[in-house]
């Protein structure tokens, strides 16, 4: 649907009349806020757009939003959320999930929705904990991570989100955090024009049971030096004046470097719509941990089939090579009942 087919909305008529219900301080609101300040410039309407959860904090998210949405079960999100977008591909179909619900029990159905390149805005809160069932360990916590269900330490080597998505051939995944809106914003409406299945991770803080998990990386003291901005077609380059970078050696691994000692023109282009994922997933990998630098930004953005649209058009070759279809006459026909 074009923009001129779309009345003018505001942020109010984004946001529903249910008492948003997250902890005070909970990184979910900063996130919330920026989708409903964003949806009015996207040029779609409210009752053309759905958001589907599955289970967590994260997942109470459609509540919020003043349009349809479904809060579904463990992990499911992106199957149902598939299901809408392929009976109707032309409503616009968001998927909220966390750490917890979309890499543990519903890890298949995720790389699925990915595989198939289903037209999605997937945004995956990371906080690193189980928040709404009180702080056990999730699947991206890390080594060592003492919790209720780990008091000795967590000996689970955590999944990388984006290492995840870029290895079930995404063709859109990128990196924000939820305390910078702007960039939030601009990854968010990044997403929502590609077309096909786009993968977002967010750092989310918990502030109860994973309190400044990402504080190292995304506190405003810490981005110029620690946050690496990617920008596709622009040299990776970083630090409060500029002077670090990214370089790839002669074996292919990337590595962090001082620019006046290697010379800028030795310095990573980003390529985001490199055809092969590979230089993607040495990006997803280059921080060794939550006190190193670490990238943010798009990935991946690239083009491939979209799945609902490929299944659209095979309905309508079908139709045009058979005919247009009737259930009645076909079960009649099959003997299924009697026509009387």
């Amino acid at each position: 649907m074009s923009t001129a087919q779309v009345a003018v909305t505001t942020k109010k008529d984004w946001t529903s009349d249910q008492e948003v219900r997250w902890c005070p301080g909970c990184g979910d609101y900063g996130i919330l806020l920026a989708v409903q300040q964003l949806m009015p410039s996207l040029g779609v309407a409210p009752e053309n757009t759905v958001f589907v959860s599955g289970i967590g904090c994260s997942s109470r998210f459609p509540y919020y939003m003043n349009t349809y949405g479904m809060h579904s079960i463990h992990g499911r999100a992106p199957a149902i959320a598939t299901g809408v977008k392929t009976a109707r591909p032309d409503l616009d179909v968001w998927v909220i999930t966390g750490d917890g619900d979309g890499l543990s029990i519903g890890g298949n159905h995720l790389i699925h929705a990915l595989r198939r390149n289903v037209n999605l805005n997937i945004l995956m809160f990371n906080n690193r904990i189980y928040g709404l069932t009180k702080g056990q360990y999730s699947p991206t916590s890390q080594v060592g991570k003492v919790t209720k269900s780990t008091p000795m330490g967590s000996v689970d080597a955590p999944f990388n989100p984006l290492s995840v998505a870029l290895g079930a051939e995404a063709t859109f995944v990128a990196r924000t955090h939820d305390l910078d809106r702007k960039h939030m914003q601009e990854t968010f409406r990044a997403a929502h024009e590609h077309q096909g299945a786009s993968f977002v991770e967010i750092y989310q803080n918990c502030n109860v049971f994973n309190d400044g998990q990402f504080n190292d990386i995304t506190k405003k003291n810490s981005r110029e030096e620690m946050m690496i901005d990617l920008v596709h077609g622009e040299p990776i380059i970083f630090g409060t004046d500029r002077s670090r970078g990214v370089m790839q050696g002669s074996d292919g691994f990337l590595k962090l470097v001082d620019v006046a000692e290697v010379g800028r023109d030795n310095i990573l282009i980003h390529d985001a719509r490199a055809e092969r994922p590979s230089l993607a997933f040495a990006l997803a990998r280059l921080n060794d941990d939550d006190h190193s630098p670490t990238p943010f930004g798009v990935f991946r953005d690239v083009d491939r089939a979209e799945y609902a649209q490929a299944v659209s058009d095979q309905v309508v070759a079908a139709s045009d090579k058979k005919g247009p279809g009737d259930l009645h006459d076909l079960l009649a026909s099959n003997g299924t009942w009697t026509v009387g």
